[in-house]
């Protein structure tokens, strides 16, 4: 049997990079997955299943929520994993940069975790697990939008893990928080700056979207039962 045997698990951001990773692991340790995202995405694995979702959109949100409890009347598993980037400095970031990203990686994880973390409290626990970023807790030139939505995941996180366990149920609440990994986001970044980020971690490499998979799966898992309210760094030992 695998980690999440019988388990039904949503991934936000399920159709790329790291969401892809941990919608194919969760398959893979015997969960039915729902990999959401707006763009689709074909999966060879027969438990995972693609569902349409904009984080963004309440509206969306719900329909998910709905179809997932309509489907298989529980959610075990939540990985609110959905984010984007929209990279300037300060003085010519826009508004709506400033703006989009908030929306999405940080008001997305609200809209989705307001709907299934309360569902958890009233049907006994479950997992969600939340996508920081090592920017999120040293900052980085051009990414002031981004950093604050990272920042403010943790400690929404943070709030979520005391909020929905206070009637003492087990519904475990926790962030992990990645270092630079070869994901379609870095694809604009000059091969020069991905050397030095490389060199800045203590295992000269960056990430690969399966190693922050797997930790993943572990925070999903029972192997972690007693582990809530934590950011779990898997970043190859990086310091900015």
């Amino acid at each position: 049997m695998g980690l999440l045997e019988g388990k039904v698990a949503i991934v936000t951001g399920g159709t790329e990079g790291i969401g892809y990773e941990t919608s194919v692991r969760f398959a893979e340790e015997g969960a039915i997955v729902y990999a959401c995202a707006r763009h689709e995405k074909i999966f060879d694995n027969p438990l995972i299943n693609y569902h349409y979702c904009d984080v963004t959109d309440e509206r969306s949100v719900k329909e998910l929520y709905e179809d997932v409890i309509k489907g298989h009347g529980k959610i075990d598993c939540l990985v609110a994993n959905a984010g984007i980037t929209c990279d300037a400095l300060t003085v010519k970031m826009t508004n709506d940069m400033f703006e989009s990203v908030i929306n999405t990686n940080l008001k997305g994880v609200f809209n989705i975790v307001k709907m299934v973390g309360p569902f958890m409290e009233e049907n006994g626990g479950g997992s969600i697990v939340t996508i920081g970023s090592v920017v999120g807790e040293y900052g980085n030139i051009g990414q002031v939008n981004y950093a604050a939505s990272k920042a403010g995941i943790t400690a929404m996180s943070k709030s979520w893990a005391k909020e929905f366990s206070r009637k003492g149920v087990p519904v475990r609440v926790n962030t992990i928080a990645p270092g630079y990994t070869m994901t379609k986001m870095m694809n604009s970044v000059p091969q020069k700056l991905l050397d030095k980020f490389s060199q800045q971690t203590m295992l000269k490499r960056l990430g690969k979207p399966k190693e922050i998979a797997n930790a993943i799966v572990f925070l999903a898992s029972d192997l972690s039962s007693y582990i809530t309210g934590t950011v779990l760094s898997v970043d190859g030992g990086m310091r900015l």
